[in-house]
């Protein structure tokens, strides 16, 4: 996957978040699969392989909760 870094300048949180959702949602459902697979595949690397987690698979988390 071949990504280009481009930059968008705001003044304003609320106008970056703006910004951030309208691209989000213009890309189809697959394309934002791929980001988020790419930016796990990325983070991974930084983490450098521990063993816990598996760089292809979302971790699943599971609380049990005793009532009373």
């Amino acid at each position: 996957m071949n990504k280009k870094i481009w930059i968008n300048k705001t003044y304003s949180f609320s106008e970056a978040k703006q910004f951030d959702d309208s691209y989000y949602l213009s890309l189809s459902s697959s394309e934002r699969l791929e980001t988020v697979q790419f930016l796990r595949d990325e983070c991974h690397k930084f983490k450098k392989g521990r063993s816990y987690e598996s760089g292809k698979r979302l971790r699943r988390v599971l609380k049990i909760i005793k009532q009373a």
